[in-house]
């Protein structure tokens, strides 16, 4: 099992919507926790998703909303402004919504396998199914970065622990159920949304995590497929 906890890492890190930001503001907030009065390039849309009046332009009540959402999902810097890292957030939020109760309605994720937990890595959803039964979910996770990224295909749980600590980075991950190589779901302490993404696994939060334990055994199946932005 050493060899799994070294390869099984650990998934600190989801989305990885976009490449790091690099921003040219001209002339910088003086530390990271203040505000920047720059209007950014997604102002007008990152205003309508927090429900500020959209004129696209920043204020200081805008600055203020925006740089909540970025410490909230681990977004930086912090400095409230609207670039293309928050609004990929947003906009990934956005597309979650609109699927519903009805994730697997492409048919990609197979109905023939009776349960199976599928992973939309495209929209970084998961969700158990059982035959075209939606069991549980959709939920949001957060899968591998660029250069770590979560392996596509049909796969099968094969070993389970619910105490499973990574050998490799010293980091606990509870309820972790592996189903390629080291990657596994496995639940963590942070936004499903905070970039740029895990080191291949399936990151879910506790409660989704505990209820996929409870869900899932070895041997059933799992459907990895799409392309994670920014990978």
């Amino acid at each position: 099992m050493g060899d799994i906890r070294r390869r099984g890492a650990v998934a600190l890190g989801v989305t990885a919507l976009v490449t790091p930001l690099t921003l040219a503001l001209g002339t910088a907030p003086a530390d990271a926790s203040s505000c920047t009065t720059q209007k950014g390039p997604y102002q007008k849309q990152v205003e309508k998703f927090l429900g500020r009046p959209v004129d696209g332009k920043q204020s200081a009540a805008d600055c203020k909303a925006i740089q909540a959402f970025q410490k909230k999902h681990g977004i930086t810097p912090t400095i409230g402004y609207a670039g293309p890292v928050t609004w990929g957030v947003m906009d990934l939020m956005n597309k979650q919504k609109a699927v519903g109760k009805r994730p697997n309605k492409d048919g990609k994720c197979p109905v023939n396998k009776g349960r199976i937990a599928c992973v939309n890595l495209t929209l970084q959803l998961s969700w158990i199914q059982d035959g075209s039964r939606l069991v549980y979910g959709p939920v949001p996770v957060r899968t591998g970065r660029n250069g770590y990224e979560t392996r596509t295909g049909l796969k099968k749980i094969y070993w389970r622990d619910i105490d499973h600590v990574s050998s490799l980075y010293n980091v606990a991950m509870p309820y972790s159920q592996f189903f390629d190589g080291g990657q596994a779901f496995h639940s963590v302490g942070l936004s499903m949304w905070n970039p740029p993404g895990s080191h291949g696994c399936v990151n879910m939060t506790k409660t989704d995590a505990k209820k996929y334990w409870s869900l899932l055994k070895s041997g059933d199946d799992v459907f990895v497929y799409g392309r994670k932005p920014g990978t």
